[in-house]
């Protein structure tokens, strides 16, 4: 086992996996910007080391700087959390060069996976179902009418590189098409330096669903069930629950075993995530891997009860797991509310929900800042209930419970979203938010008279 790791990362991941390492009696090395000085992953770290200042370009995502660190420190392995190098095929690879575990999958299965054009390719070769869309890039405007007309509007152009919704485009008609074309090749390269685009069928309106994988380097793969991310502003996830309410015993047995299949095409080792859109005809078709631990991987381990960031630890260290697929066992449901923060500050006033089946993943403390450098999400609700209902009601009170001030926050915004009646009949698709964020913000003005339910 590791006897130090260096966590290249911050905020709310850094500490999750700060307090993993202390249980498992591993030293940790948290490497931080100059605005993450007083955080507290930093303080609760066994040692700190300063790499830069507050822009990322100069600290988190200096790969010569982490590398250095982590030998001068003589660190077993680098945790790299999710976002900032986590998914840098070229930083895993100079972890393997310099003789430093990358905790996460191999450099080529990253690069491989990372660019969703042969990830779609590989996975067609394996059998697993795909979006229609065209075979290789978009060398110009042309081919992209050329695609779109024969596989039929609408469409969706969309960026090989990155995530998170940047360099993708809707398009419902020819006379969209040459805006969006060009929109999402700028936002590509500026967003990731690659302005290369391809185009696929856009299933209107679907459901994000995404599986849950672990494989060994002996291997070993198994799925730990789905996650329902689509509620969802702008591609980014608000609130994500298992299990899917819109998933039958079939269905996602189907989907799970289609997942696994996809981990073994590739190669795949560690924690991933296998990420699909399901139609309204119950029709599935792999969209991306997340080569990575997700923002959302706590409600996957409150439904089975398996530390993914533990497992993460173990399979790159050379353990075999232990889990089966026979034993994997999910009990009751689970939902993750992100609170994001809506402008920086000071938190003057601090007060986690706490009782039964509530998780709070938070890197806050009373009299922190909150930094205008990095990402807006500074909390994670997560709670667990014998039933669905149970759960959206424990969910409910613990954002009533939550109290963060000097910063505002979309906790408000996310409490009446467990009140709307399509959230609680639980068949909700990616639309929500374009659909009912309006009716969601006055309620917000106008306050709340009546549960829904």
């Amino acid at each position: 086992m590791f006897k130090r790791i260096l966590i290249a990362n911050r905020g709310e991941i850094a500490l999750r996996i700060v307090r993993c390492c202390r249980e498992m009696g591993i030293e940790t090395v948290a490497v931080y910007s100059t605005a993450d000085e007083e955080s507290l992953p930093v303080m609760l770290a066994t040692h700190r080391v300063c790499i830069g200042p507050e822009k990322v370009k100069e600290s988190y995502l200096n790969q010569e700087v982490i590398l250095e660190t982590a030998r001068k420190m003589e660190c077993d392995a680098i945790h790299p959390g999710y976002g900032f190098l986590s998914e840098n095929a070229g930083f895993a690879g100079a972890c393997e060069e310099s003789g430093i575990t990358f905790i996460g999958p191999a450099a080529k299965v990253i690069q491989s996976m990372g660019d969703k054009q042969t990830a779609r390719t590989l996975m067609r070769k394996s059998g697993v179902p795909v979006v229609p869309g065209s075979v290789g890039m978009l060398g110009s405007l042309e081919e992209a009418r050329k695609e779109a007309e024969k596989i039929g509007y609408p469409v969706l152009i969309k960026a090989t590189a990155g995530g998170g919704g940047k360099g993708m485009r809707k398009v419902f008609k020819e006379e969209e098409l040459e805006k969006a074309f060009f929109t999402a090749k700028t936002e590509a390269e500026a967003a990731f330096g690659n302005g290369e685009v391809y185009l696929e069928k856009l299933i209107v309106n679907p459901h994000h669903i995404e599986f849950q994988i672990l494989a060994d380097q002996h291997g070993n793969i198994v799925h730990l069930g789905e996650r329902d991310c689509s509620i969802q502003r702008n591609n980014q996830k608000l609130l994500e629950e298992t299990p899917s309410w819109i998933l039958d015993e079939d269905l996602r047995n189907r989907m799970g075993a289609e997942a696994v299949r996809a981990a073994r095409a590739c190669g795949y080792t560690n924690a991933g995530t296998v990420e699909f859109v399901l139609d309204d005809e119950k029709n599935f078709y792999f969209i991306e891997m997340n080569t990575r631990i997700q923002v959302e991987h706590p409600v996957t381990e409150l439904l089975t009860g398996v530390d993914l960031i533990k497992e993460q630890i173990r399979i790159a260290a050379g353990r075999k797991m232990e889990l089966t697929q026979e034993k994997v066992s999910f009990k009751g449901h689970a939902m993750e509310c992100r609170i994001n923060a809506m402008s920086p500050g000071k938190v003057s006033f601090l007060h986690f929900p706490a009782g039964p089946g509530v998780r709070v993943d938070s890197h806050l403390y009373n009299g922190c800042e909150v930094s205008p450098h990095y990402d807006s999400m500074v909390a994670k609700i997560i709670v667990t209930g014998k039933t669905r209902l149970e759960t959206i009601r424990r969910m409910r009170r613990a954002l009533e419970e939550l109290m963060i001030e000097g910063v505002e926050t979309n906790t408000e915004f996310m409490h009446l979203v467990t009140f709307h009646p399509e959230f609680i009949r639980g068949k909700y698709d990616t639309s929500f938010w374009e659909k009912h964020s309006e009716t969601i913000f006055r309620w917000n003005e106008e306050g709340m008279t009546s549960d829904d339910e």
